[in-house]
């Protein structure tokens, strides 16, 4: 059950709940089956008459109740963990979208998942097409056609800073029967919650804030429950119709408002395995213990690293949503008042060149693939994370040649901005 406490409190005191002589702390169920006593125990489980565990490559214990605290955390109704922010949004999307199926992206979105519904899943006979998320109401609803089955952007765009008009697109996405898809992986439940402003699932990259450490590759998704899936049966066979492979299960008639989660765990998981390992699940939540202060400290941090860009003469552009003359400041204050996130893209007048130049330099700041962490880091997406784009495909996604990406970590400030100051110096 959802409780009534503030974010703060739901990072402690959330998911795992002992009771009298348990652990304090959440324990690491470390075990891949659960024993029952009799034959007909296990088989209501796999008729899906009874909840309980048979097999960790579904369900876990320990992942459980981490992926309880992130829902609660979200406002949602159900959650799951998965092995990757990247298998998040596969499950998230190919959970309602079969072959013969249409999805609808910002093209903002970070290069791996841009390449997944591209490419990957265009080969499984599902066709995307890509959006601008500034479009219009009118623009975007060009873009529907009878067999799209959901709409996907994120809250902040890696590596564009994008911020999206969450209501804009849950608007037109419900317009047309579906369901808006929000990766909430950079601004984080701390400083956004999507479903208050009508998106209907978020998926998250645990791997980045809310892990907070870089130990732990991780993602989760989670259901606001607030979609009728029975509203729209004709667009969602695989929710309002029965199921063969539990003997004609239909979810939504069983499960509720848990039928859309329920079903990515019984049968995406099932047969696709892609389960985080609860030694990750425990080392999560204790990220997560921490996640209100240290997204504090990094808005804070990141804010000062983006008006020392703005004022040094060698950058060429800043691009921070914090900054009053951002373009994405007004959507910032209307969907993240108390701050986005730790991230911030620039340019040198220098260029490409003068980039590459400037992060060799840097020696607190770490050239890594990685993002979001406790440490500064940096990257050249161009170069690394985005380089699978053509320069077309790049400049679609916001991401132009010379663009760095900074991501400010909990260091001091100070140290972070002399860091910048003497590698700039070299350029």
């Amino acid at each position: 059950m959802a409780s009534n406490y503030r974010r703060e409190t739901i990072c402690i005191q959330s998911g795992w709940k002992p009771t009298t002589g348990q652990p304090r702390v959440l324990p690491i169920i470390q075990s891949t089956t659960y024993k029952y006593d009799t034959s007909e125990q296990m088989g209501r489980l796999f008729d899906l008459e009874d909840s309980g565990y048979f097999y960790t490559r579904l369900q876990n214990p320990t992942n459980d109740f981490v992926a309880q605290k992130i829902c609660e955390l979200e406002g949602g109704v159900a959650a799951m963990l998965t092995s990757s922010g990247q298998a998040a949004n596969y499950y998230a999307v190919f959970n309602i979208c079969e072959a013969g199926g249409h999805v609808i992206m910002s093209s903002t979105v970070y290069g791996g998942t841009f390449n997944l519904l591209t490419v990957t899943m265009k080969k499984m006979g599902i066709e995307c097409t890509v959006v601008d998320p500034d479009s219009t109401e009118e623009e975007l609803n060009q873009a529907f056609r009878p067999n799209t089955k959901c709409v996907l952007a994120e809250t902040i765009a890696n590596p564009a800073l994008v911020v999206l008009d969450i209501e804009k697109f849950a608007k037109v996405a419900h317009a047309h029967g579906v369901p808006l898809i929000v990766d909430n992986t950079f601004a984080t439940p701390i400083n956004c919650r999507p479903f208050e402003f009508g998106a209907d699932i978020v998926t998250h990259s645990t791997t980045k804030y809310m892990d907070g450490h870089a130990m732990c590759v991780g993602g989760a998704i989670v259901d606001s429950g607030n979609f009728d899936w029975d509203a729209h049966k004709d667009k969602f066979p695989g929710l309002t119709t029965p199921d063969d492979s539990y003997h004609g299960v239909t979810y939504t008639e069983k499960f509720g408002k848990g039928a859309y989660i329920t079903k990515a765990t019984v049968q995406l998981m099932r047969d696709l395995g892609s389960i985080q390992a609860p030694q990750n699940a425990f080392l999560l939540n204790v990220g997560l213990e921490t996640l209100p202060l240290r997204m504090e400290r990094h808005c804070a941090n990141a804010q000062a690293v983006a008006e020392f860009l703005e004022s040094h003469e060698k950058v060429a552009w800043v691009n921070y949503p914090g900054l009053k003359n951002n373009k994405y400041y007004e959507l910032a204050q209307k969907y993240m008042p108390d701050g986005t996130c730790g991230v911030i893209s620039f340019g040198l007048k220098g260029g490409r060149a003068a980039a590459e130049k400037m992060m060799d330099k840097l020696t607190l700041a770490a050239i890594v693939t990685h993002v979001a962490d406790a440490r500064t880091c940096v990257l050249h997406p161009a170069s690394h994370t985005h380089r699978q784009m053509t320069d077309e495909q790049l400049v679609e996604a916001g991401v132009a040649p010379d663009l760095i990406r900074f991501s400010v970590g909990i260091e001091n400030v100070a140290d972070i901005i002399e860091d910048l100051a003497t590698a700039l110096s070299f350029v």
